[in-house]
């Protein structure tokens, strides 16, 4: 087996391990929708935001962009957009993780992220575990080549 062949199996697995495992948080979080919410309410409060307007607009664009990153991952045309949403995500996940934690004292909150399959809770290893995810992320972005329409040649 050649190092080409090889690279583009572990994109391959990356790519379509990354939407799968968009598809199944989004699916989880609508599973437990109303909780979900509730965290994100807590969330919001703990951000001194005004949670009652912004608590169902952040769930819901949550969920969205991660049905949206997973459907980006799929389709080959906008692979690398899928990775970049996804990375931003991830990014942006652990950076509100951390200043959770660190910039508003906050306690232990189940972050909800795996639909209460998977017990996480918000904080420094939830940051670490996203962060670890960008691993995958790079892979995709840098890794992904698409294929080259074949172009037909004239017969003249």
């Amino acid at each position: 087996m050649s190092a080409r062949v090889v690279i583009k199996w572990i994109v391959r697995i990356s790519r379509f391990g990354l939407a799968a495992l968009f598809l199944f948080t989004a699916g989880a979080k609508l599973w437990i929708l109303k909780k979900f919410a509730s965290n994100v309410a807590e969330l919001l409060i703990s951000a001194s935001t005004n949670y009652h307007r912004w608590q169902w607009p952040a769930t819901i664009a949550v969920i969205t962009a991660e049905i949206i990153a997973a459907i980006l991952l799929i389709v080959p045309r906008t692979v690398r957009l899928g990775a970049l949403l996804a990375a931003l995500m991830l990014i942006g996940f652990s950076a509100f993780a951390l200043y959770y934690v660190y910039g508003l004292h906050g306690e232990a909150l189940e972050c909800g992220c795996f639909g209460g399959i998977i017990a996480s809770q918000l904080g420094v290893k939830t940051a670490l575990r996203n962060l670890g995810l960008l691993v995958p992320v790079l892979i995709v972005f840098f890794g992904f080549r698409r294929r080259k329409m074949k172009t037909l040649k004239n017969a003249n």
